[in-house]
């Protein structure tokens, strides 16, 4: 990984933790895989944390610049999903 999580700096210490644990699952979800129900639980964190879809947006596209993976495919396929374990090919 040789690149930097989109991060903001009025963010608590808490709120980056949640951000960066809910990318984290996203690479995760593309190098492995990940549990379905964890994955949506960093979601629903990361969405407390940046709550407006424009918001989400962006934060989705400069994660995706910076390391190659797309945010929104994984969360749809884990919404859409009645596996355990949700793998991007």
């Amino acid at each position: 990984m040789n690149y930097h999580y989109p991060l903001d700096e009025s963010w608590s210490k808490q709120e980056v933790i949640d951000v960066v644990n809910f990318f984290a699952f996203v690479e995760q979800a593309y190098e492995k895989q990940v549990n379905r129900e964890d994955f949506l639980a960093a979601y629903r964190k990361f969405k407390q944390v940046v709550p407006a879809k424009s918001e989400e947006k962006t934060y989705f596209r400069e994660f995706e610049r910076a390391s190659g993976y797309a945010g929104y495919p994984v969360v749809k396929k884990a919404r859409e999903s009645d596996q355990h374990t949700i793998q991007m090919t």
